[in-house]
């Protein structure tokens, strides 16, 4: 399980460490860190390290300090290094003499912008690679003028330290002109724009370098789910159990105008290998035809008992879809409620008296059905998310290019690949059923949740391996491609 801290926490926890620590070393171990990947990384595009070029991109303070060292490591290894200083009154000392002793060369960003043709002023666009030190973890917004003009200049792959220059650290927004990293490396612990859109887009792959932080930082502000972490929480059947000890979930979804969402819904449910699937609804036919298995029935007072209930997709907003909703509130079950569930449940605040205290509820909107329940999430959508979880005392589960997920205690778990593939019409009613057959079977809410994330996202990418585009993937195939994540027993 990857573990995340805000960037406030995470400098507490260095100043602990850099007063026990000779000065420089810190510094050092990083700057080292960031030489070595970046010769890995000259070494897999030219096949050499040594005779290689490399620009330093130097900001003032500490990350353009790492950025000088991580030079001067990679002079001794025969590599030619030209920094660019952006701030040259406020460079890290220390850092530029060891470039200057290890023998490189050093410039100024009014050198590089000039009109110049030596050697020094082109080093930007004659390096192999480009190390950004700009700007560190205090800074916000996008980069200054000046900062983005010299990268606009730059061909070459480019590594960040820390973070790339111009994303917020804390919340991953990207406001203005930013870099975009091939790679990142980071040190002492993932920052929360590691893996939080669009600024994660942004890093290439990440990097962590251990520097002694995690005993000072205490519980993460977050955490991602890795693939051992969804095996472990995956519900598997025991000798002993049947159908209705392996979770029964009912779905109250689709109808006549929208019954392919019933389908998606239940297909979720099914393949996620729920102990039985009870319908209830208008299309209670079409998903009878589709899945012979599922106990189909066309109202819910004839659906049988369930051990967690999934309503919203495809429900419309009528008031018989109204009345569904407050059915399925009060029926003292676990509750996922999506898309018309959360619409009506926004514009109907007395839905919310029909819910049994402290039953669980997990909540999936989209951005614009978030800000119908919850009003407008702005650039910090884990802030947004945590109060939203809190007010509604439910699990939240934000979707979008990062899966924001929230309990009413304040914990969250972030879900990010980068790929596009799970946005597409219907994706959201599959993940509605795979969270209900996880609820159903007893998987915490948090985790049930993002658990379905997960699989969602990796089914869809799965379902999309012939695909050509993103929009040419159907909802249909991602059910089907969970059986390929089945844990193997």
């Amino acid at each position: 399980m990857r573990e995340v801290w805000t960037t406030g926490r995470i400098r507490a926890a260095e100043d602990v460490v850099l007063a026990r620590t000779q000065p420089g070393a810190l510094m050092r171990r990083a700057a080292f860190a960031v030489s070595v990947h970046a010769a890995r990384m000259l070494r897999e595009r030219s096949g050499r390290v040594a005779g290689c070029r490399v620009a330093l991109l130097v900001g003032a303070g500490n990350n353009g300090g790492d950025a000088l060292w991580a030079g001067a490591f990679l002079r001794r290894r025969g590599v030619g290094v030209t920094a660019v200083l952006l701030a040259p009154d406020k460079t890290h000392t220390e850092g530029l003499a060891a470039l200057r002793r290890a023998g490189g060369r050093v410039v100024t960003a009014a050198d590089v912008s000039s009109e110049r043709s030596d050697g020094d002023s082109n080093a930007l666009a004659t390096a192999d690679l480009v190390i950004d030190g700009i700007v560190g973890l205090a800074a916000r917004g996008g980069l200054r003028p000046d900062a983005a003009a010299l990268v606009e200049r730059v061909t070459a792959p480019i590594i960040a330290v820390d973070l790339p220059s111009g994303v917020d650290p804390d919340t991953g927004a990207v406001t203005g002109p930013a870099v975009a990293a091939a790679a990142t490396v980071t040190f002492g612990a993932y920052k929360p724009l590691h893996v939080l859109a669009p600024a994660a887009s942004r890093c290439g792959e990440v990097h962590l370098i251990d520097i002694g932080l995690r005993p000072e930082l205490g519980e993460p502000d977050f955490r991602v789910l890795d693939p051992g972490d969804v095996a472990a929480r995956l519900p598997l059947p025991k000798p002993a159990d049947d159908k209705y000890t392996q979770g029964v979930v009912g779905v109250a979804a689709g109808g006549s105008t929208y019954p392919g969402a019933a389908v998606l819904t239940t297909s979720g449910a099914v393949l996620t290998k729920s102990g039985m699937v009870r319908y209830a609804g208008s299309a209670a036919d079409v998903v009878r035809a589709r899945w012979p298995e599922v106990i189909a029935t066309g109202s819910l007072s004839d659906a049988g008992r369930v051990q967690a209930w999934v309503t919203g997709p495809g429900l419309g907003t009528a008031s018989g879809a109204r009345e569904t909703v407050r059915e399925v509130l009060a029926a003292d079950v676990p509750v996922i409620a999506d898309a018309d569930a959360v619409n009506l449940l926004a514009a109907h605040p007395d839905l919310w008296d029909a819910r049994e205290p402290g039953t669980p509820l997990v909540l999936t909107p989209h951005e614009r059905e978030f800000a119908r329940l919850a009003g407008d999430i702005g650039d910090d959508h884990v802030a947004a998310v945590v109060a939203a979880a809190k007010r509604c005392d439910a699990v939240v589960l934000l979707k979008g290019h990062s899966t924001v997920i929230a309990d009413q205690d304040g914990r969250v778990l972030v879900h990010y690949t980068g790929r596009a593939w799970p946005a597409t019409a219907g994706s959201g009613d599959v993940l509605s059923g795979i969270i209900g057959a996880l609820l159903a079977a007893g998987v915490e809410p948090l985790f049930a949740a993002g658990c379905a994330a997960w699989l969602h996202d990796s089914a869809a990418a799965i379902a999309a391996s012939g695909a050509p585009t993103p929009a040419s993937l159907i909802a249909e195939a991602i059910p089907a491609a969970i059986r390929a994540l089945e844990p193997k027993t």
